[in-house]
C-alpha cells in the first residue's frame, strides 16, 4: 500500500539516502532518520521527505521515529555498539507493532567470525529473529564507492591501489543497485519474510581487473599492489583510522583472501527490478567524484 509510511534509518548514508529518494519516486511516504541536521538532510526535505533527528541508543527517540510506521529500513555503519543499536531497534519495533523491516548485514556474516562488527552483524539477525519482526536480510558485498573514497590517494600519488586482498575477487555492487533491492524487498515484504539475499554486482572482478578498469577509465595507468597486511595495518593507523575499523578490515582482507567475497548473484535484477551496473559503467559514471577525491590528495 503506497500510503503506508517507511522508516528509513541512516538516511544520509550511502543506501539510505538511494532508498529514500526510490520510495518517494514510487509514491511512498517516507520518514527519514539521521543523527544530525545538514546539508544531506536538507536535500532529503527538499524530497519530501519528514526528517527526524536522534539515534540508535535513544529508545524515546525510536518510539517517536516509530511512531504509525509498518515498515522500515536498518542500516548501521562500520562503528562499533552495533549489537546494542539492533537490539534497541528490534526492542521498540517489537513495542509499537512493526511488521516488517530490511535488516543491512554483510556478506561474511556467520557465527564466530573474528571481526567484532560481522559477529554483531550474525548476532544482530538472531535477535530480529527471536523478535519475531518479519525481517528480510541483506548481505551486499564490498560496494563499489569504497574505490572511490580509500583509494585516491594512491591513484593520484603514484597510479596504485594498496590493498591486501591478494588473488581474491568479488563482483563490486552499487550502493544505488543495493538501494534498489531494499526498496523492493519493502514495496513487496509478503514474499521476502524470513530470507536472506546476497547482493552482488553483475560480475567478479580481481584487484588487477578492477585497477585496469579504473585506470582506462582515468586514461592514466593504475596498478593494483598487494600489500602485506601488516604494513596496510599499519599505514591505516598512521592516518589516524580507529583500531576497530582497522580489526574489521584486516578481517575482511583475510576473507577476501581466500574467496569468500567470490560471488556472483542476479538478485539486483531479480529483486531490484533491474541489472546491476556493470563496474566500468560505475566509474564513468562516477569519474568527477574520483578526480575530486584525487584533486584534494594533490592540493
Amino acid at each position: 500500500m503506497k500510503n503506508t509510511k517507511v522508516l528509513v534509518t541512516a538516511a544520509t548514508g550511502k543506501t539510505g539516502s538511494h532508498v529514500v529518494e526510490q520510495l518517494i519516486e514510487k509514491g511512498y511516504p517516507v520518514r527519514a532518520q539521521v543523527r544530525r541536521h545538514s546539508e544531506k538532510s536538507e536535500l532529503l526535505e527538499s524530497m519530501g521527505a519528514e526528517v527526524v533527528v536522534g539515534d540508535y541508543f535513544d529508545r524515546q527517540f525510536l518510539h517517536t521515529a516509530m511512531r504509525g510506521i509498518k515498515r522500515a529500513y536498518f542500516c548501521y555503519p562500520p562503528a562499533d555498539r552495533l549489537l546494542e543499536a539492533i537490539t534497541n531497534f528490534a526492542v521498540v519495533a517489537k513495542e509499537v507493532g512493526l511488521e516488517f523491516m530490511v535488516n543491512m548485514s554483510q556478506i561474511i556474516a556467520r557465527h564466530g567470525h573474528p571481526s567484532r562488527l560481522t559477529n554483531q552483524h550474525w548476532l544482530g539477525e538472531r535477535v530480529l529473529e527471536w523478535a519475531g519482526i518479519g525481517t528480510a536480510h541483506i548481505r551486499p558485498t564490498l560496494f563499489a564507492e569504497m574505490f572511490l573514497m580509500l583509494n585516491a590517494e594512491g591513484i593520484a600519488s603514484q597510479g596504485k591501489i594498496f590493498l591486501p586482498y591478494g588473488k581474491g575477487s568479488h563482483a563490486p555492487v552499487a550502493a544505488q543497485d543495493i538501494a534498489r533491492v531494499v526498496v523492493g524487498i519493502l514495496t513487496n515484504p509478503e514474499s521476502h519474510v524470513g530470507k536472506a539475499y546476497t547482493v552482488t554486482g553483475e560480475k567478479a572482478l580481481s584487484q588487477n581487473e578492477i585497477a585496469r578498469i579504473i585506470g582506462d577509465v582515468l586514461g592514466k595507468p593504475v596498478e593494483y599492489v598487494d600489500i602485506p597486511l601488516e604494513k596496510w595495518r599499519q599505514a591505516m593507523a598512521d592516518k589516524g583510522h580507529p583500531t576497530f575499523l582497522i580489526d574489521h578490515l584486516s578481517c575482511v582482507a583475510e576473507d577476501y583472501q581466500v574467496g569468500r567475497f567470490d560471488k556472483v548473484t542476479d538478485v539486483v535484477l531479480k529483486v531490484g527490478g533491474q541489472p546491476a551496473q556493470n563496474f566500468e559503467a560505475f566509474i564513468s559514471e562516477n569519474i568527477a567524484v574520483l578526480d575530486d577525491r584525487i584533486a584534494e590528495v594533490v592540493s
